[in-house]
């Protein structure tokens, strides 16, 4: 989607395109650009306001097809209310102006920006354009979307330059939204890896481990989980120095990257199982996040490892009462091969403590399907012991819609997963499955300040959202960006 900024300050200014947008507050007192629009129709946007019963409520609209006196083949109305709108109600406005336009027939379309944010109602438009439709070959054409250019028309003369910002983010969303919908045969271990690497081309230095290096580490837990995979386990990682300083400590993000997740010797049910190409969620919203810092050229130094494997019931596959030993030195009995996320977590959590000392460390995973009993799909669950890291994720998910509850942690559940054979099982019971899945991820941090967020009921949408449509979601990239700027580049 191609979108670019005017400057309508001046009377002189003339709106054209196949289709224009205006956003009302109330409708019994059309006002600027709108009232203008009005008077050229000769009343004509006012007489289809009263027909659709329009009172300029937030989320209403309507639309008038070849208006009279207006260089136009639609008038698009939007209703915003007379609330102050906040910023994410704003780029949901823009997502919601996409939806209608985009299979409406329009190739090209002029937004009034007055009375809204032009940048956030771009952002919500640009976000809301994305389709993965690679392998769709016989699409009817009535199906495709034809809107291809947006002109957002403002008095803000430092809006494009602010956009420029904003499209980096969103770019970064669009990487993990075709990394979570790339199905397993095409991203695997080893591709997953290479997209890794093609992050270099925008200033991120990239390193890839594979299997002799990760064994001469000591990553047995990780690599126990793709011992049955014909694929070889990768661990990536990425570093941004973007900091004034070069030497401040990094914060670090890390992503478990599960391309496809059987369940192991302790297989999943066959019904569903599809959607298990998506368990490299949490990797590929660190991907995203790292084209996106790297894109607006944060100024910060962020470090992210993702450990990348595939999850098989091969002969050679890792066995229920297998037992590992995790780079730490901590041993593991494994009770159930489908709980691996956090064997892979385990292994890059110290890795990445170990090797690079950050400040903080926040990792993501599609990690149990427990906190989607708890959450449902509306929010991701965060586990923490520092308020610090509590609050400010639910002030940056607030800010961009990618909303977090912070769930508990305690030692009575960290008991759960103590075991006669190992120093710990990788399983804690029937009860609590994501808060002792924290709890075990926890043992291995080192006491470095960390959060775990579980995005298993988030990063995958089975219908459309104001920004996006039914698929992946790229959940977690503006927020982790929005809380990196908010903490560390404020």
């Amino acid at each position: 989607m191609k979108i670019t900024f005017e400057d309508i300050s001046t009377d002189s200014h003339k709106y054209s395109g196949d289709t224009i947008v205006y956003f009302a507050s109330r409708v019994d007192s059309f006002s600027g650009s709108l009232a203008k629009a009005d008077d050229l129709s000769g009343g004509a946007i006012k007489i289809a306001a009263a027909a659709a019963r329009f009172k300029a409520k937030s989320g209403q609209s309507f639309e008038i097809l070849a208006p009279v006196g207006l260089d136009a083949s639609r008038v698009l109305v939007i209703g915003i209310g007379d609330e102050v709108l906040t910023h994410q109600e704003m780029v949901e406005l823009g997502g919601g102006l996409a939806a209608k336009l985009l299979p409406s027939g329009a190739r090209a379309a002029h937004i009034v920006a007055e009375g809204v944010d032009a940048v956030a109602v771009a952002e919500g438009a640009l976000l809301r354009s994305y389709r993965f439709d690679k392998y769709r070959t016989k699409e009817p054409d009535s199906k495709k979307p034809t809107l291809s250019e947006i002109t957002v028309g403002t008095v803000d003369d430092q809006a494009a330059t602010a956009f420029e910002a904003r499209r980096a983010v969103v770019e970064g969303v669009f990487l993990t939204r075709d990394l979570v919908s790339e199905p397993s045969n095409i991203l695997h271990p080893e591709s997953f890896a290479d997209e890794a690497r093609k992050l270099t081309e925008i200033g991120i230095d990239v390193e890839v481990l594979g299997e002799k290096e990760m064994t001469k580490l000591g990553m047995g837990s990780l690599l126990g989980v793709g011992q049955g995979s014909r694929r070889e386990s990768q661990l990536a990682i990425m570093r941004w120095n973007g900091s004034d300083d070069k030497d401040a400590q990094p914060i670090a993000f890390i992503g478990k990257g599960v391309t496809f997740d059987t369940g192991g010797i302790s297989i999943k049910p066959s019904a569903g199982m599809e959607q298990m190409k998506w368990d490299m969620g949490g990797a590929g919203t660190v991907v995203g996040l790292m084209k996106a810092l790297a894109g607006r050229k944060a100024n910060v130094n962020v470090v992210a490892t993702i450990g990348l494997v595939e999850n098989m019931p091969d002969g050679n596959a890792q066995r229920p009462g297998d037992v590992v030993t995790s780079m730490s030195g901590q041993t593991i009995e494994v009770i159930n091969t489908d709980a691996e996320g956090r064997l892979v977590l385990a292994d890059a959590l110290w890795y990445t403590q170990d090797r690079f000392k950050p400040s903080q460390m926040i990792d993501l995973a599609t990690l149990t399907g427990a906190i989607i009993v708890s959450l449902g799909n509306e929010h991701a669950g965060i586990f923490t012991d520092s308020d610090d890291i509590s609050a400010g994720l639910a002030k940056a998910g607030y800010d961009t819609g990618d909303k977090v509850w912070r769930l508990p942690l305690h030692k009575a559940y960290d008991k759960q997963i103590n075991c006669d054979v190992a120093d710990m099982q990788n399983v804690g019971g029937k009860g609590a499955g994501s808060i002792t899945a924290a709890q075990f991820l926890k043992r291995f941090t080192n006491d470095v300040p960390w959060c775990h967020i579980d995005i298993a009921g988030t990063v995958w949408s089975s219908k459309d959202l104001p920004l996006s449509e039914k698929g992946g979601t790229g959940f977690g990239v503006r927020m982790l960006d929005k809380y990196v700027a908010d903490n560390f580049e404020a």
